[in-house]
């Protein structure tokens, strides 16, 4: 698999809007190279994190591996993005819990994580516009990061990091926007980690014009812990710990969350409804724009 970086996209044409006291965080992003032959790369992942688990934060020390033995990459930050409520996903929790999980996960479990609300306090945002976000913010507003002599600042590669689910996602005719699908894995790229049980050759194939930017790492040690299952076990009344950071598990049991027998759709379900949802409204402002 290449892992040649292309030449530097131009900056986003997107007028971002910030959400009201939004600052995006920075630190724990390493702003000096420390092998000046290396590209800078920041790990992006965007879901619902309905609750954040071990397996979320696992992802990120897996990818961490993956680049460190397969590319010239070097990591400098590794978020988590919460979706917004609007999401389209039927019992999702309220962004403010959801990110406070998130945050007291990234801040008490690891020293290098952190967690970006942008996209949580705001309207419904796609993908490829979360990851211009970050792009901006890390590129255009920090203007990179330095190299240890300070000669020069590179441009961070953005790469988003998601499990395999995903990939089956994109895959699916009508789901994504082949503009969104372009400007994802065409511009930036995804690291996917696999999930038990799933088969992935089918779905890189039909993404096939974008594989030099897709890295599918391997699960040495299969875990299959989900917010889904995780949900489910607290709906039943048993036991989460050990699943979930003890400080998330202690913040469930202090706001009694996700006690109640509400629907909850699978995260791959409401993707696709919330892909398909913004799709049509694309189309129908396509539409409109050529009348």
């Amino acid at each position: 698999m290449s892992d040649d970086m292309s030449p530097s996209p131009p900056p986003p044409t997107t007028d971002f809007s910030d959400p009201p006291n939004y600052t995006f965080p920075t630190h724990r992003l390493a702003r000096v190279l420390r092998n000046p032959d290396k590209q800078p790369v920041v790990l992006v992942a965007c879901g619902s994190f309905s609750p954040v688990t071990y397996l979320h934060l696992r992802m990120f020390e897996m990818a961490k591996d993956y680049v460190r033995q397969n590319t010239d990459f070097e990591i400098v930050g590794g978020y988590l993005s919460p979706v917004s409520d609007q999401y389209k996903k039927p019992g999702l929790l309220s962004a403010q819990h959801r990110v406070n999980m998130c945050n007291l996960a990234a801040e008490q479990t690891s020293q290098w994580l952190m967690v970006d609300p942008w996209e949580a306090f705001q309207s419904y945002q796609r993908t490829a516009v979360v990851l211009d976000h970050f792009d901006y913010e890390i590129n255009t507003r920090l203007g990179g990061i330095a190299t240890a002599d300070g000669a020069q600042k590179k441009p961070a590669r953005i790469l988003l990091l998601a499990g395999s689910d995903l990939i089956a996602t994109m895959s699916e005719p009508g789901v994504w926007s082949e503009p969104d699908l372009d400007h994802i894995l065409g511009r930036y790229g995804v690291l996917i980690i696999e999930r038990a049980g799933a088969d992935m050759d089918q779905a890189i194939d039909s993404l096939s014009r974008w594989r030099h930017n897709i890295h599918l790492i391997h699960q040495l040690v299969q875990n299959d812990v989900s917010s889904t299952k995780v949900r489910l076990f607290l709906r039943r009344g048993l036991s989460v710990r050990y699943l979930l950071p003890a400080p998330v598990v202690d913040y469930i049991e202090e706001h009694g969350l996700y006690m109640d027998d509400g629907p909850n759709a699978s995260a791959a379900s409401g993707a696709i409804a919330a892909e398909k949802e913004k799709g049509k409204e694309k189309e129908a402002s396509t539409s409109t724009a050529a009348c």
